[in-house]
């Protein structure tokens, strides 16, 4: 009876915790990108080696179970091969977290990443080493498994995200050295890797780690208690970010938080006031006035 019993703790503790991410994969290839049949079979199989090394490793030392995983998206676009084995295209990375009390999920962090290039075997193992730089593609989902760990932890708990993106921040400098796109801050575009992570980390952006956890947690997790009071709340932690805003404009942090919440926004604003509309509007306008045009449709 004892053998059994233990048996039966050992099973319930495997099917009761889970690891921490919940993640869709998809690999695709642009359809002027020659592909043999072999290559097809390749990139198969990329996609379940990638599958399986996000949703398997164990990221934290937290417990989660199945329902508390963190559902994300990945899609790595494949649009050239500059050699055999070589891959080169875009990344696009979303995560979302649940509103209390709702089946509603909120889209925390959507962005697409321009710069990846990395090479790619049959068979190919992905480990994570921390502190170790191992091949580009395991440093890259490693960085945004932990950027999407710490942008959660962040909604959930102020700064709870703390350690992820210190971990986040350190994959970076790792892979300073290797010579693959995206990892370093003197490169055109201050849309990569490096700047996302970089700016979390300053000082000048607090303002969006605490808007992150109050417009979640203050607001989000209200709506089905009161909405009026969640749609307040949810307006006062998109403010935090003017100050921001005004210092970097045209952020890419800011203005990814800001986009990925447009439709939800428009939706939460459809029974609001004609003022409290105009509010909302103009605010995100301040935030992200290249996409004004976007925010203006909350008032149609």
């Amino acid at each position: 009876m004892k053998f059994v019993f233990c048996l039966f703790l050992i099973i319930s503790s495997f099917i009761s915790f889970a690891q921490e991410l919940n993640c869709q994969v998809t690999v695709v290839a642009d359809a002027k990108v020659e592909l043999s049949s072999t290559d097809k079979d390749i990139l198969d199989q990329m996609k379940q080696t990638v599958y399986e090394f996000l949703n398997n490793t164990k990221w934290t030392k937290d417990k989660f179970s199945l329902e508390e995983r963190i559902n994300c998206n990945l899609q790595i676009q494949i649009s050239t091969m500059p050699s055999p084995g070589v891959y080169s295209g875009t990344i696009q990375v979303q995560s979302s977290r649940p509103a209390f009390n709702s089946s509603y999920n909120s889209t925390v962090f959507n962005f697409a990443d321009q710069s990846i290039t990395f090479p790619y075997a049959r068979n190919t193992i992905l480990v994570y080493a921390p502190n170790q730089f191992r091949d580009n593609l395991t440093s890259i989902l490693a960085f945004y498994a932990y950027f999407i760990l710490g942008m959660d932890y962040d909604s959930f708990s102020p700064k709870g995200g703390s350690q992820y993106f210190v971990e986040a921040q350190q994959i970076v400098s790792n892979a300073q050295s290797s010579g693959f796109e995206g990892w370093m801050s003197n490169e055109i575009s201050k849309k990569n890797r490096y700047w996302i992570v970089d700016n979390v980390m300053q000082q000048l952006f607090e303002p969006l780690r605490e808007c992150n956890y109050e417009y979640h947690h203050k607001g989000l997790d209200k709506l089905y208690e009161n909405k009026a009071e969640a749609r307040v709340n949810m307006y006062n932690a998109l403010n935090k970010l003017v100050k921001v805003a005004n210092s970097r404009p045209s952020n890419i942090n800011i203005t990814n938080f800001v986009q990925a919440k447009s439709i939800e926004l428009r939706n939460l604003y459809n029974d609001a006031t004609l003022i409290e509309k105009n509010d909302i509007v103009n605010l995100l306008k301040k935030l992200d006035p290249v996409n004004s045009s976007k925010y203006q449709e909350i008032l149609n």
